[in-house]
C-alpha cells in the first residue's frame, strides 16, 4: 500500500504561501503594493482588505499611492493605515492619499526582523500541526488494522520528510527577508 501525501503537501504549501504574504507586508525600505495587503478597512460594518476598497500603486520607489473608490471611505482607509503596525502616515488629498516611506533606522529594522521571526514561528507551528494531524491519521489506520506497523512507520517517516522540507522553506524565506530588511 502506498500513502497519499497530496493533502499533507497542499496544507503545508498553503501555510508557506500565507507566510510569504505576511513577509510581503513587512516594509523593507522600498515601496510595494503588497505592503498594505494585511490592512483591513471597516467598509460599512465589514472588515475588508484595503485592496477591495482602493487601488494601490507605486508611483516612485519610496512612495505608495492609494486611490479610494468611494470618497466617503477615505477617513476609514486613512485610519486603518494609521492603526496598522507598519508605522506609515498617509497624506490625504481628496479621494486619494500618498504614503512616503521614510528610511528605516536600525531600531525599526530590528523590530521588523523580530516581527518576521514571529511570523516564521507561527508558520512552523502550523506545519507541525499538519504533521500531527497526519500522524494521528496514520496511527488510526494502524489501530484499525488497515496498515501494518512497518507501513505506519514508513508513512510517518514520509510525513516527517515533508515536514522537514517545508520547515526549511520557511527558514530560507525568513533568512532572505531578514537580509533584505537589514541591508541598508
Amino acid at each position: 500500500m502506498s500513502y497519499d501525501y497530496s493533502d499533507l503537501t497542499a496544507r503545508m504549501d498553503k501555510t508557506i504561501e500565507t507566510f510569504r504574504k505576511e513577509l510581503g507586508s513587512l516594509r523593507t525600505g522600498r515601496a510595494s503594493a503588497g505592503l498594505l495587503d494585511q490592512i483591513r478597512v471597516d467598509f460599512y460594518g465589514t472588515l475588508s482588505p484595503i485592496n477591495q476598497v482602493a487601488t494601490i500603486a507605486v508611483p516612485e520607489s519610496r512612495t505608495l499611492s492609494v486611490q479610494v473608490w468611494d470618497k466617503s471611505m477615505v477617513k476609514q482607509v486613512e485610519k486603518a493605515i494609521l492603526d496598522s503596525d507598519l508605522g506609515l502616515t498617509p497624506t490625504v488629498d481628496g479621494d486619494s492619499m500618498r504614503i512616503h516611506l521614510p528610511e528605516l533606522n536600525e531600531e525599526r529594522r530590528r523590530e521588523l526582523t523580530k516581527i518576521a521571526a514571529k511570523y516564521a514561528e507561527t508558520a512552523r507551528i502550523a506545519i507541525r500541526n499538519v504533521r500531527r494531524d497526519e500522524i494521528d491519521e496514520i496511527k488510526k489506520l494502524e489501530k484499525d488494522s488497515e496498515i501494518s506497523k512497518d507501513e505506519a512507520h514508513s508513512f510517518t517517516q514520509g510525513v516527517q520528510k515533508h515536514t522537514d522540507e517545508h520547515i526549511k522553506k520557511i527558514d530560507d524565506l525568513l533568512s532572505a527577508k531578514e537580509k533584505d530588511i537589514m541591508t541598508v
